[in-house]
């Protein structure tokens, strides 16, 4: 958990789109990891579904922030998610 809040820790962009799907990414990878604990090591059979359930629908949400961010334009998006590309 502490390398998600340590994701979670980014500067403010100055777009609040942006920062939201930025941080929000760290959030639900570590949602992805407990719910992968509770699979692995949990013996309730309603939170071993429960943890299925949020593994598929983080997964699902973490790519559709990954491809608004990467959709995003400017100088702020271009040098975080495409440093070394010219485009």
């Amino acid at each position: 958990m502490e390398r998600m809040h340590h994701a979670m820790m980014i500067a403010p962009s100055g777009d609040p789109d942006r920062d939201f799907a930025a941080m929000m990414i760290p959030h639900h990878q570590g949602a992805i990891e407990m719910a992968e604990a509770e699979l692995r090591y949990g013996k309730d059979e309603r939170l071993r579904r429960l943890a299925q359930g949020i593994i598929v629908e983080q997964r699902q949400e973490i790519a559709v922030m990954q491809d608004i961010l990467a959709k995003k334009t400017g100088p702020a998006a271009s040098a975080h998610h495409h440093m070394g590309d010219d485009k």
